[in-house]
């Protein structure tokens, strides 16, 4: 019989063989941002998902697992949703050609940062799912994306930080999108990026060297 893989039962949580616990920050990062993402319950099985790690990187990072976001979920999103007179408009991350560019909000702007993950496909769905009740307190935001031009993928992009077949330009994983949206909303936003996306990379580069070991074989044989 097969034994199991070793898991990393501190840290990282991921096997052994590809443990991150040294990438990861020796503490989470404060942040005056609080994040709050909706993961699709199919995310929890997934081996790329980058919110289990995203969650270890920030302090104030409230994962909430489920299909759609809605009243009596979140003690905070509630909080703005029954006081909105009192914060400053939440942001949720969504392209969309009416979506304001994250780029224009000035840092230290945005008391909440919400983001979807899942699939394309899930993430859509979430998102209007939630509309009725994020419309009560939150604006949608987006980073810079472009429909007409197809995503990348781990084989033919520049970046080190692609995970998996992108749909269109622009799309990028929750923890990379979380750390380039803080980079514009914190004070020191720039630190927290390099640090976020240096366990991102971490991460690519294990599952690139996963894949590539697999086209070897394919070769091969």
């Amino acid at each position: 019989m097969t034994s199991r893989r070793r898991m990393c039962a501190s840290g990282c949580g991921r096997p052994a063989n590809v443990c991150l616990c040294q990438s990861l920050p020796s503490a989470p990062i404060a942040t005056a941002t609080q994040i709050v993402i909706l993961h699709h319950p199919h995310e929890q099985r997934h081996k790329l998902a980058t919110v289990p790690l995203l969650s270890k990187c920030l302090a104030n990072c409230h994962v909430i697992v489920g299909r759609k976001l809605r009243y009596g979920d979140s003690t905070l999103l509630d909080s703005l949703h029954d006081h909105p007179q009192l914060f400053r408009p939440a942001l949720f991350l969504f392209p969309g050609s009416d979506a304001l560019d994250v780029s224009q909000v000035q840092s230290s702007s945005c008391d909440v940062l919400i983001a979807f993950d899942g699939t394309w496909k899930h993430a859509k769905e979430m998102m209007h799912a939630s509309l009725p009740f994020l419309s009560k307190f939150s604006v949608q935001a987006c980073l810079d994306f472009d429909v007409r031009v197809d995503g990348d993928n781990i084989f033919n992009s520049h970046s080190r930080l692609v995970l998996r077949k992108e749909p269109f330009s622009g799309c990028m994983s929750t923890m990379e999108a979380v750390a380039r949206c803080l980079r514009i909303l914190e004070p020191n936003g720039v630190d927290i990026e390099s640090r976020i996306l240096t366990v991102l990379k971490a991460m690519v580069g294990f599952q690139a060297h996963f894949l590539q070991l697999q086209q070897d074989e394919m070769n091969i044989e």
